[in-house]
């Protein structure tokens, strides 16, 4: 155990990059872009906060109220305005993959938006206001996005209904997917490697081997900073990634159909993840996802998740759902 904390800490401090603040030059360039497009009011007021507010942040997304926002509404609260930086980038292409029902965690501490955009509308909506169809600053690390008004921190998502009484085992078999004979998970690595998720793309490289059945398996990604905060506490470090990857393909649309209740398989022997809704939101185990179907292919899915998944007081064994040759995925000789 005192041999693999050791490496455990090498991993963190080799592989997983430290956090640095965005500069200052970025936060200036930002403001000027906005200033040029006719975003006077948000970019005086990108000037004076968006430092003290992202000093703690290596990247971030800013959804920035017209003018008009801002001469009807008045003076914003520090808070509303927190309401509006998202703590992650948000790159276009990724960002309009997003599904509605999708959480994104600002800076107000407790508040997220919510993806509001319907299937047949191309047009980002978040809170139900749509976002410009691409930002209005992006850097890579620092992103501008233009509303016509601000977000109401009281905006509840309805969502859609969900299918009561739902089986993921039996909704598992019945997908049979297609999968791609190849070992090779390098292409989800990869992604989490350079999205944020640097442990999970560790652990997974680390702890799968051999074929994965024709049902795949979903990965609930925690990023870095949850994990870097968190591990410390588990004594049982494989237990980690086990928790949080099921032994079967749910893209996010599996998920949404599945009713309050259901209850999914881990790789952890008597860890199992509970589907729950909160103002029509999916909550599993208690912890929101925000960036459903960040990666997915044949064989895997990764769906980044606010924290990392606890173990439940109470855990339904999952030795009894799958099959001794879907649960031999992980090779013990590892550690």
């Amino acid at each position: 155990m005192a041999s693999f904390r050791f490496f455990l800490s090498l991993l963190f401090i080799f592989f997983i990059p430290f956090s640095t603040a965005i500069p200052r030059e970025v936060i200036y360039d930002a403001a000027d872009v906005l200033t040029d497009a006719g975003y006077v009011s948000m970019s005086l007021t990108l000037e004076i906060i968006a430092e003290p507010l992202l000093e703690q942040s290596p990247s971030a997304t800013v959804f920035a109220p017209s003018d008009s926002a801002f001469k009807k509404y008045g003076q914003p609260s520090l808070d509303l305005l927190r309401f509006h930086f998202v703590m992650l980038p948000l790159p276009f292409q990724s960002f309009r993959r997003l599904p509605a029902g999708a959480k994104l965690p600002t800076m107000f501490t407790g508040q997220s938006l919510t993806v509001t955009t319907s299937p047949p509308d191309h047009a980002i909506s978040i809170n139900n206001i749509k976002v410009t169809p691409s930002p209005i600053y992006d850097d890579g690390i620092l992103l501008v996005y233009g509303i016509d008004r601000f977000f109401d921190t009281g905006y509840e998502y309805r969502g859609p209904n969900q299918r009561p009484n739902s089986n993921p085992i039996s909704s598992c078999t019945a997908m049979n997917r297609t999968m791609n004979s190849s070992n090779s998970f390098d292409q989800a690595v990869e992604m989490l490697k350079t999205s944020g998720y640097s442990a999970m793309a560790s652990f997974l490289g680390m702890q799968l081997s051999g074929d994965i059945s024709r049902n795949g398996i979903t990965v609930f990604a925690p990023t870095d900073v949850n994990v870097i905060n968190r591990i410390v506490e588990f004594q049982d470090y494989p237990s980690f990634f086990r928790r949080h990857v099921v032994p079967c393909k749910f893209v996010w649309d599996d998920l949404v159909n599945f009713g309050d209740g259901t209850v999914l398989p881990t790789f952890l022997e008597g860890f199992t993840i509970n589907i729950s809704r909160s103002g029509g939101v999916l909550i599993f185990n208690t912890v929101p996802v925000f960036f459903p179907n960040a990666f997915d292919n044949d064989r895997v899915v990764v769906h980044g998740v606010s924290d990392v998944l606890t173990v439940q007081d109470e855990a339904t064994t999952s030795s009894d759902v799958f099959s001794e040759v879907d649960q031999n995925v992980f090779d013990p000789g590892e550690f």
